[in-house]
């Protein structure tokens, strides 16, 4: 090896790496530094002498005194210890001392390098290096500081080494340090405290040797003294800290009488540094546990100090423990929980030493005022006490004492503290007794912060966060005393938290707790102030009663044994009430019922069975909450649960004792809920079902007194709790109920003196408004649950004492909703006890719904509309209560009716949002109008008056523009019809309820009164009455609304119509009859329709429409449809587009059907009707519709002459106005199209406007330069000419009709090969600024696509039409080819034939049309043999055309030939890819390559073999393009080409792929992606031919196809390996295109070569062999390094060197060179 590699210019590598440490590129910096430490071990002299001689003059010359110092580093250090050479090593270390003394910089980078390398001398030569760092520790100097870093530094590295020299070091440092500045001051205690370090590393790897003599002491004693006396008293922070932190590791190291007489001076510098951060925090507190340790533990004699000297330090740490225990987790906490452990630390070692005095401190310091004292202490307390269990056994009294007096403090962080505290204690058995039932009740106390306090101190915290970090406030939720928190790191949900989990561990994890928690905890359920603990304390409760050892009679024992343990009943009570809520926090209604459970051997006996029943089922309603609030209503459901469990367990208990107790129980609960507590609501219920379960009046009495003098009436909520209530004791007791409301009645109001009197006495009375609300509640509930059998007389005489009227003066809408609910409720107890057959009228109910009325805050002078929430619920309410007054006896009269649709109806108008409130006002709206229909009318035609005059009234909102009024209105329309219908089938009563039931009969009662004495056509309406003509056509619209919902309702509606009609006699005066069994006929298809409709409202709108339409086409009789026809110009005119189209349609449907009944007035009206709409209409598609419905009603009625008309006035409009800027479009043209339809017109115009497109020229023009010659008259009027022929084509393709589209459809090929070469002659003149004519023909091409149907080709125009790029245009003309194609397979052979044609036409952007067709074209004429052949004879005609883009087109199309076809004609095809590969025209070369690779695929090997070379030769040319897509297109479709490498040209193939490999591998990490890819892809596809195992394999792996340069960079390395492996032989021909690739003019393709090159090379075994080239790759390294502008081949360049240099090792040869022509290293410092 050495031999071969004499010769390389080795010397010379190494200075251009070491010369690029100072590249202006940060990446051939690392790349070079990299490269140096890499060869630096085979020669590290040699890498020092040229580190040393190119960086002469230091840092003035060579700016990167950093790099070469790290590499000389690195080199030192991988010298052989028999190789080091202490002349050399002095005079490297004198190196880097000059460069060091000669700055004045403090720790740069090059000065921290110039260390490490004195460090690495000193690991081989201890002393030399110590030596030369002596020489610069005497006297003043810059580098003193630098000087002491190097011996710290030197220290750490290498202790044991140090060690040895501490007294030498202490001995040279210690008289300078009086001179020491105090910015220096800093460095040098660092210093010390690295020494100690080191030191201490020494003594306890070797303990038995003499280390501190006397001298050495007596130095380290002197440096304490100093660090102690002066440079911890330092103004400075920076030296007092580092001073300390010295001191911290010297205190173990000098004599005990030393350290004992600067204790006075240390501990307070220490303590004072726990002023500042936390950072400083944290070093000062390692040095006083390590202070501490030295002077209370140390086994050479007794404790330094006593506790008295330690309460100082002591009162210090505690408050900081205190705060670093609270530190905010997103704030620094790491440094925080590292203080806080170290302070704990030192408490322990104070512990130790001195345990019963520190807790004496500790339990006196809990009892500080200092809070942050107090915290501490806790936590110091919490710290020790598992770890002094034994030494504080005897105290465990007193720190019970001190606890119990720490449970009023009312801080949030003593709190939190103590919780901690408490859960330890009783872990260690310190808790027992009465105290522990306080520490218990404790926890829970906290347990039971709300969440309203929560929000409160938050709000407060963030108002607060910029002043103290301690501040407090007031919760002022809570009356009895206040709440005093601190605004700190401690928040009240944390506090919580902790509570709930440490009272959870106590009830689950510590066994002797259970006697105590046990019955006790049972009396946390009752406090009101731990309600919010409830759910916490109901687990505790389950997990004792799981874990207790004794059955569940011993439950109940111990139970009865406690006195001071609430009875079950107040229990159950309390329990009851608090399941109210069912989506409460920790699931308390959940927890309640297992409570129950567990808790049930307290209880009667059977309420246990009973409750193993119902309470799984109470838990399954509740037990997916996300599902639960998914119900609006889930609240009121759960409370009527929770209500009906109560009922049901009060019927199993079956003992009235225990029943009257439990009402005592919830009589006492009244004082456990505020006034606005939901609670409280719930509560009045229980009671109110327990009192209907007593029998005792004058214990209902008492309760009742009792709940409405604990009754807050002016909470809405407690207002309604409490009519319930009462409603459910009316059940059993009504008159006791009543007699307490008029008791209630009697004192409503006070007198003026009573008011006086009451505010001097400072009672509050009660607003009116609320007790008004309140007693009204209570009569509705009371009417609604009372027995029907004796009500009448109580509502009668309530109604009749006109105590109603004085509740309209309400103001407050609580109150008016309470008032309309209770009116409601009596209406609703009448309905109730008719169905009972109890029948009898409602006193004064035209009055009372007058005050609903009122109350609902409507009449003529307000809005219709107002959305607030209370007035809409007060709204919806009202509306119901008016449907109930509406159905009660007696009937409404005319005028009441009137007035109550007329203050109703505009709630249609209301908006959908808040939808959960106004769908019920809606709801309730239509019911309102069912009700009025349903008890309105004498007989039959009066009833149908009512519906027509109720439907005529909703029109306005069927017809509406929004969506949700038109679909409210036919709901209304449709309820209407259903309720009209049943009441003369029998099958509804007065609410509304279908089948039959006891309101049908009552109505079945008044009805036969009514009607007995009348006859049937009387009693039933006549089918004329409906109006059916009017009706179906304002119905109609609706069928084709935009709304699905809608369009059903409205068919539904139809539908109900005729079913009506149908059954319903007509008047004898009446003469059109219809045939009955067409009729039914009809009428059976329409009801098959809206089947479908309700089954699924997605299926065709138009189809069921047309079915609709066609149904009442039939079924109405010549009067009704000649109304419709009269009156359709409000359809017609609808504000739905959709809707009115379908209006339209609807009339021409009844015209051409039905058209020949229609007399002349008749005509003349419907043609004015539909005039009206035309000029009243604005959207011109509409209008267009309507013109089709006049020209319809023409051609089945009478001839006119109104095409010829506006034939004329277009030809005049064309003439004299600019038609296409008409604003509302041009009417005359609107009515052209109708015209258009002529059969005899549309075929000559068709062919008259394509003959004149035909025939009109393009200017004469040299379009190909891109110039227009001149501007002559001819051209400008053959200019005006094609315009008015495409005006006319447009016109023709948009309104020709089915009869103009036929005539398209005749001659389709014609005028799409028209257009399609305009297309190509506008493009060409819209690239010459002329866009107009461009735009006409888009408009008529657009037009023709809507014409023939063609909408794909229609969204192809309208997506790239305008586009001006010539390939947008090619694309855009194949794309109409393409849908042409499919669509009309037909057409193909005429349009080509007519395109091939034009390919000979002069102007080359028609030529360029008629190629993109053709090549479009050609692949659809597979079935077409001759047409096939004479589009490749053309397209081989022209691929020579002048025109680049025929040419390339014309190739496109050669290769779309059908793969069926391709056979025949590949010889031909390939013939023309060869040809065009060398075209001059780089866009032509690029489609070429494109084409091959498409066609190779369908290629056969005997096409391809024959000129495999030369396309393999042409590719080759190609794959060094400029051109990123003719690369990477280019290597793709050589890859294609190894599909046929295996034939006759085998070997000459493989030749030509050996040749390309190093290519492609240089392109695997080319700048564009596309290329890479497809050298990834060619590498895959040429490997199976390369014949060499394990081969492929490589181009399977992860690096392979990574896009990092590091995993090319490994991709490369592997690569070359598997070359030597697999194909040595190949090597010298890789490496000549590789060293070619060094001149290529991409840089990444250079370094990718430069690093494959180096790769090959350095895996050479036969070196001799390839020292040509190595010659050649060093000296293009080496020049590239000094002349490459770009940094990656630089960087590159660097490691092939350091790799070259490594591989082939000519380092020990160089070194003889430099030994000869070096005058030794003698001269190596100058």
């Amino acid at each position: 090896m050495a031999s071969s590699s004499g010769s390389l210019p080795a010397l010379e590598a190494v200075q251009v790496l070491v010369s690029s440490l100072v590249d202006e590129s940060l990446v051939v910096r690392e790349s070079s530094l990299a490269a140096l430490r890499e060869i630096a071990p085979l020669n590290p002299l040699l890498v020092i002498d040229c580190c040393v001689s190119i960086s002469k003059g230091g840092r003035r010359r060579f700016g990167n005194m950093a790099g070469v110092f790290l590499v000389m580093a690195g080199a030192v250090r991988a010298m052989d210890p028999k190789d080091v050479d202490s002349t050399y090593m002095a005079k490297l270390a004198k190196i880097a001392t000059s460069e060091i003394i000669t700055s004045k910089e403090l720790n740069a980078d090059w000065q921290r390098a110039a260390a490490g390398l004195l460090v690495s001398i000193g690991s081989h030569a201890p002393d030399l290096m110590m030596e030369e760092v002596f020489l610069h520790l005497s006297g003043p100097n810059s580098a003193l500081q630098s000087m002491v870093q190097i011996l710290a530094d030197f220290a750490s590295a290498e202790a044991l080494k140090f060690t040895p020299h501490l007294k030498d070091v202490l001995l040279r440092v210690l008289p300078i340090l009086g001179s020491v500045r105090d910015t220096q001051r800093p460095v040098f205690a660092n210093a010390f405290k690295c020494w100690c370090q080191a030191a201490w590393q020494y003594i306890g790897d070797f303990p038995s040797d003499p280390l501190l003599d006397s001298d050495v002491m007596s130095f380290m004693n002197s440096v304490f003294e100093l660090l102690l006396r002066v440079w911890a008293g330092s103004r400075d922070l920076k030296v007092r800290l580092s001073a300390v932190d010295a001191l911290g590791q010297m205190v173990g190291l000098i004599t005990r009488s030393q350290l004992k007489a600067g204790l006075p001076r240390l501990i307070p510098t220490i303590l004072d540094l726990y002023k500042k951060d936390q950072e400083i925090a944290f070093l000062a507190t390692q040095s006083l546990h390590n202070l501490l340790t030295a002077c209370l533990l140390s086994e050479s004699g007794p404790p330094l100090l006593d506790f008295e000297e330690l309460t100082v330090i002591l009162c210090t740490l505690l408050p900081v423990a205190c705060i670093n225990s609270q530190t905010d987790h997103r704030l620094n906490f790491s440094m925080g929980l590292k203080t806080y452990n170290e302070i704990q630390h030192c408490f322990l070692v104070i512990g130790s030493v001195y345990p019963e005095d520190l807790c004496v401190f500790l339990l006196n310091k809990c009892q500080s005022k200092d809070e942050l004292s107090t915290i501490g202490a806790l936590y110091a307390v919490k710290h020790l006490l598992p770890r002094l269990l034994e030494a504080w056994h005897g105290k465990r009294v007193s720190l019970v004492e001190v606890v119990k007096l720490l449970v009023d403090e009312q801080s949030l962080g003593v709190r939190k503290a103590l919780a901690e505290l408490i859960v330890v204690m009783a872990s260690h058995c310190y808790l027992s007794g009465p105290p522990a039932e306080l520490f218990v009740e404790y926890l829970v106390r906290h347990c039971a912060i709300s969440d309203q306090e929560i929000k409160i101190f938050k709000s407060l915290k963030e108002a607060s966060s910029r002043g103290s970090p301690f501040q407090s406030f007031q919760n002022r939720n809570l009356k009895a005393s206040v709440f005093q928190v601190m605004v700190g790191a401690v928040s009240p949900s944390e506090l919580r938290v902790i509570c709930e989990k440490g009272l959870l561990l106590l009830a689950i994890t510590i066994p002797e707790m259970e006697h105590i928690l046990w019955p006790f905890i049972l009396k946390m359920l009752l406090p009101k102030e731990y309600t919010g603990a409830v759910a916490t304390v109901c687990k505790c409760i389950t997990e004792l009663c799981r874990h207790r050892s004794f059955h569940t009679s011993m439950i109940s024992c111990e139970f009865n044994n406690s006195n001071d343990i609430p009875s079950p009943e107040d229990l159950f009570a309390r329990l009851i009430v608090l399941m109210h809520d069912p989506v409460a926090r920790e699931q308390l209604a959940t927890q309640i019922l297992t409570v129950l459970c567990f808790l049930g051997p307290l209880f009667p006996k059977n309420l246990s069975f009973f409750w193993q029943d119902e309470v799984p089922k109470m838990k399954a309603y509740i037990s997916d909450l996300d599902d639960l609030r998914q119900d609006s209503s889930y609240q009121e459901t759960w409370d009527d649960m929770i209500v009906n469990f109560l009922s049901e367990s009060l019927d199993v208990v079956q003992d009235n004792e225990w029943i009257l107790s439990l009402g005592n129980a919830f009589a006492r609960q009244y004082a456990l809920y505020d006034d606005d507590d939901e609670h409280l609501a719930l509560l009045h219920r229980c009671l109110g079902m327990l009192l209907q379960k007593v029998d005792d009046r004058v214990y209902v009495n008492g309760k009742i007194e009792w709940m409405y003098a604990h009754a807050n009436i002016s909470v809405p909520t407690n207002r309604l709790g409490l009519a319930k209530g009462m409603g459910l004791i009316a059940a059993s007791h009504l008159d006791t109920v009543l007699e307490k409301l008029k008791c209630i009645l009697d004192n409503v109001g006070y007198s003026r003196f009573q008011r006086f009197f009451s505010f001097l006495s400072g009672r509050v009375l009660e607003d009116a408004d609320d007790t008004y609300a309140a007693l009204a509640l209570m009569y509705g509930y009371a009417a609604r649950y009372a027995p029907s059998t004796v009500i009448e007389a109580r509502i009668n005489a309530l109604v009749g004492t006109n105590m109603l009227s004085r509740l309209l003066h309400v103001q407050h809408p609580t109150a008016k909703q309470a008032i309309i609910t209770a009116i409601d409720l009596l209406g609703r107890a009448v309905i109730n006890a008719a169905e009972m057959g109890i029948s009898f009228p409602l006193k004064r109910r035209d009055q009372m719904l007058d005050y609903v009325l009122t109350l609902m805050g409507r009449d003529d002078r307000e809005e219709l509309i107002d959305s607030s929430t209370e007035l809409l619920h007060t709204q919806t309410l009202a509306l119901s209560a008016c449907k109930t007054l509406v159905l009660v006896e007696p009937r409404l009269p005319v005028e009441a009716r009137n007035h109550v649709m007329k203050a109703t109806l505009g709630f249609f108008a209301l908006p959908s949002d808040p939808s959960d409130i106004i769908d019920p006002l809606v709801d309730n709206l239509i019911s309102l109008l069912c009700a009025i229909l349903l008890t309105s009318g004498e007989d039959g035609r009066s009833r149908a008056e009512q519906l027509l005059h109720i439907l005529r009234q909703v029109d306005l909102y069927v017809s509406s523009s929004v969506e949700h009024q038109r679909r409210r209105g036919c709901v209304a329309v449709y309820e209407l019809l259903l309720k009209f219908r049943a009441l003369f089938s029998g099958g509804v009563c007065g609410l509304g309820c279908h089948s039959s039931c006891m309101h049908s009969k009552q109505i079945d009662r008044v009805a036969q009164r009514n009607f007995s004495n009348l006859p049937s056509a009387f009693v039933l309406p006549s089918r004329d009455s409906l109006s059916l003509g009017e009706r179906v056509i304002a119905y109609l619209p609706r069928c084709a609304d935009t709304s699905s919902e809608v369009r059903k309702l409205a068919a539904q509606i139809i539908g109900q119509f005729f079913s009506v009609a149908l059954s319903l006699p007509k008047l004898a005066a009446s003469v059109s009859y219809i045939d009955i069994e067409v009729s039914y006929s009809a009428l059976s298809s329409l009801e098959d329709v809206i089947s479908i409709l309700r089954r699924d409202a997605s299926i065709d709108q138009s189809e069921t429409f047309n079915r609709v339409i066609s149904s009442v086409c039939v079924l109405l009789t010549r009067d009704e449809l000649i109304i419709s026809l009269h009156t359709c110009t409000s359809a017609i005119c609808d504000k739905i587009k959709q809707s009115a189209d379908g209006a339209i349609q609807a009339v021409i449907e009844f015209i051409s059907k039905r058209g020949n009944e229609l007399l002349e007035a008749d005509i003349s009206r419907t043609t004015q009707s539909l005039l009206s709409a035309t000029i009243a209409i604005t959207d011109k598609h509409t209008r267009q519709e309507v013109l089709n419905a006049i020209s319809c009603l023409a051609e089945n009625t009478n001839s006119s002459i109104v095409f010829n008309e506006i034939l004329a006035a277009a030809g005049r409009d064309i003439v004299t106005k600019d038609v296409t800027r008409i604003r509302g479009g041009w009417p005359m043209q609107d009515a052209f199209f109708a015209f258009s339809q002529h059969p005899v017109l549309s075929f000559s115009f068709l062919e008259y406007v394509v003959s004149v497109l035909d025939r009109t020229p393009l200017p004469k023009t040299d379009v190909d330069k891109g110039e227009i010659v001149a501007h002559s008259v001819e051209f400008q009027n053959d200019n005006q000419i094609q315009q008015a022929a495409i005006l006319a084509i447009t016109a023709f393709f948009r309104g020709g009709g089915k009869i103009g589209k036929k005539a398209v459809e005749q001659s389709y090929s014609t005028v799409l090969s028209a257009l399609t070469l305009q297309l190509g002659s506008c493009h060409g003149l819209a690239s010459l600024g002329q866009l107009e004519p461009l735009r006409l023909l888009l408009l008529a091409f657009q037009s023709f696509c809507d014409c023939v149907g063609d909408i794909e080709m229609g969204k192809i125009l309208a997506r790239d039409g305008e586009h001006k790029d010539q390939e947008k245009l090619i694309d855009l003309i194949q794309e109409i080819a393409s849908c042409t194609s499919m669509k009309r397979p037909k057409e193909v052979s005429p349009i080509s034939m007519i395109l091939s044609k034009a390919l000979n036409r002069h102007q080359r952007f028609q030529r360029e049309a008629a190629a993109s067709a053709l090549s479009e074209f050609i692949r659809h004429s597979d079935g077409l043999p001759s047409l096939l052949e004479h589009i490749v004879e053309a397209m081989c005609l022209h691929v020579s055309d002048e025109s680049p883009t025929v040419r390339s087109l014309c190739l496109r199309g050669l290769v779309q030939i059908p793969k069926s076809h391709m056979p025949n004609y590949i010889a031909q095809v390939l013939g023309v890819i060869v040809a065009l590969l060398e075209d001059p025209d780089e866009s032509v070369q690029l489609t070429a390559v494109q084409c091959l690779l498409s066609v190779l695929s369908s290629s056969s090997e005997e096409a391809v073999d024959p000129i495999l070379i030369n396309l393999s030769v042409r590719l080759r040319n190609l794959q060094i393009s400029m051109n990123e897509k003719m690369r990477s297109n280019a290597f793709a479709a050589y890859g294609a080409l190894s599909n046929f490498g295996m034939g006759s040209q085998h070997q000459a193939f493989l030749e030509q792929v050996h040749a390309t490999i190093p290519r492609l591998i240089l392109h695997l990490h080319d700048d564009d992606l596309n290329v890479r890819q497809a050298c990834r892809n060619t590498l895959r596809q040429l490997a199976p031919l390369i014949e060499a195992d394990g081969f492929s394999a490589l181009f399977n792996k992860q690096v392979f196809s990574s896009e990092r340069r590091s995993d090319y960079e490994d991709f490369i390395r592997d690569l070359s390996r598997h070359v030597y492996q697999l194909l040595a032989s190949r090597v010298d021909s890789y490496l000549a295109p590789l060293i070619q690739a060094f001149d290529s003019p991409w840089p990444v393709i250079q370094a990718n070569a430069i690093y494959f090159s180096s790769c090959l090379l350095s895996l050479s075994e036969d070196q001799r062999s390839l020292a040509p080239y190595c010659l050649q790759v060093f000296a293009a390294l080496v020049t590239r390094m000094n002349r490459s502008p770009d940094a990656v081949v630089r960087a590159s360049c660097s490691f092939a060197l350091g790799l070259l240099l490594k591989a082939f090792n000519p380092l020990a040869h160089t070194v003889l060179q430099i030994d000869q022509t070096d005058s030794g290293r003698s001269n190596i410092t100058e």
